[in-house]
């Protein structure tokens, strides 16, 4: 019903919100948009139904906590690429936003979506925490939403559909690599565990012969290093398209140096002061001038 219930928001936006909000011949849309929102759909059914869902809640820690994995570190930053700037606008990003709107906008800050993401983790990894869930399915559905509603905004500052929210990269890679830390905590306490830590999971039979001992380090492993690795990627590309980025701009500020007989040695951002400083406007589409200009470089 959950998955049922958010295709039709997504039809109803792309015929009725969308014409409306960016006009007949906009681009409401890309194709980033439409490939983003179908892994994210299928991931969260996947995550949250048969079998994976039965499997995890009645036999096997271990594929319960496969289903954290993918719903805090998987579906909410694809969905979040999914959604189009003009669509988090109309809710999160008007002139006199609501007070839904301000708290968002105020909960999606690095330090308060960081801070109440970690609790959650570790709320949701108490033994107490865990058999109520096994125990009740409404308290286990509200869990399940309160991580995703936390990883939704934990993963703003990185990969949110406002710039002004977002992160840029030096502090982007600090925030991922602090989230990688928290986690290791309960990871590690599960995988040191000689007895069992959750009774709800120390039950017969036993589903492919898998221990409950084994089945807690499978699940703390889960946690620790595909969970963790997975952010340590994400850090990795994050740097290298940064440092391409930098390389790319320092050598563009070489190239305008020697044009305008500056120092090579500049960087871009020292070029551009430099301009702004001496010769305004040349920077902004007038042209440096010279037989050996490069018009592309204006």
């Amino acid at each position: 019903m959950l998955v049922v219930g958010v295709l039709a928001l997504a039809v109803y936006a792309a015929r009725v919100i969308a014409p409306q909000a960016v006009g007949r011949g906009g681009v409401a849309f890309t194709r980033k948009h439409k490939v983003s929102f179908a892994f994210a759909v299928v991931l969260l059914w996947f995550s949250a139904d048969w079998p994976l869902h039965d499997i995890g809640e009645q036999y096997l820690y271990s594929a319960h906590m496969l289903q954290h994995l993918l719903m805090s570190f998987v579906v909410p930053p694809l969905f979040l690429w999914a959604t189009p700037e003009w669509f988090a606008r109309l809710f999160l990003g008007s002139d006199r936003p609501g007070r839904l709107a301000r708290a968002v906008r105020k909960l999606a800050r690095p330090a308060p979506a960081g801070i109440i993401f970690n609790l959650i983790i570790i709320l949701l990894h108490a033994p107490q925490t865990v058999e109520l869930a096994a125990d009740s399915g409404p308290a286990h559905y509200f869990l399940h939403l309160l991580l995703f509603t936390s990883a939704l905004l934990m993963w703003m500052p990185v990969c949110g559909p406002l710039a002004e929210l977002r992160l840029s990269a030096p502090p982007k890679m600090i925030y991922l690599f602090l989230q990688s830390i928290i986690p290791t905590i309960p990871a590690g306490w599960l995988t040191v565990a000689e007895g069992t830590v959750y009774k709800h999971y120390d039950r017969e039979p036993r589903l492919w012969d898998i221990g409950v001992i084994a089945d807690q380090q499978a699940a703390g492993a889960i946690m620790k290093i595909i969970g963790g690795m997975y952010l340590w990627v994400i850090i990795a590309v994050i740097f290298f398209r940064w440092a391409a980025e930098q390389e790319r701009m320092n050598t563009r500020g070489r190239t305008l140096a020697r044009q305008a007989t500056l120092p090579d040695d500049l960087t871009y951002d020292e070029v551009v002061e430099t301009f702004k400083t001496v010769r305004p406007g040349t920077i902004e589409g007038a042209p440096l001038g010279g037989p050996n200009s490069d018009p592309s470089l204006n």
